[in-house]
Formats: C-alpha cells, structure tokens, sequence
C-alpha cells in the first residue's frame, strides 16, 4: 500500500509542478495589453502570482498549506484568463 501511496503523490507533484508551469510561462508569452484590453490583472501581476504558485510547488508539495492555493491560482489563470487573452490578435494590425 505504501508504494502506492508513493505513486500517487508523486503523480500529484509532478502535475501540479507542470501545471503551474505551463500558467507561469503562458503568462509571459502573452503581450501585456491583452491582460489590460480583457479587463484582467495585468501582465505582471499574473506572471508574479503564477511565478511565485511554481516555486511553492517546487519547494513545497501541491498537499501543503500553501500548495493549495498555489494550484487554484494556476487554475484560475489557465481556465479564466488565459482564454480571454489568447483570443485577442497580436501584435499591429497592419
């Protein structure tokens, strides 16, 4: 039973690690009046909040205290603004 345990939680940290990953480099591929034009937090109030939910799952665990909320904000990002932002254009419209 304990092996898989081992597997489990592993799977989670691995996950929530790639998770907050792929939410903290989105944020910073995405120009910045995008997250202004959707009515969003901007550029790099989403890429510290998503930069800072990697690094507590890094040293953390996504089953701490703080590894919690750091997945919610990854979440958020990914489900509520990513969306928003990655369907304006980019870049001039000439």
């Amino acid at each position: 039973m304990r092996w898989f345990d081992l597997w489990v939680y592993t799977a989670l940290y691995w996950g929530a690690l790639a998770l907050t990953l792929w939410a903290f480099v989105d944020s910073l591929v995405r120009p910045a009046p995008a997250f202004v034009a959707t009515g969003k937090l901007t550029k790099p109030g989403w890429a510290a909040i998503t930069g800072v939910s990697a690094a507590v799952i890094f040293y953390f665990t996504p089953m701490s205290i703080l590894g919690l909320p750091a997945v919610i904000a990854a979440i958020v990002y990914l489900v509520d603004v990513r969306p928003a932002v990655r369907g304006l254009p980019r870049g001039n419209s000439w």
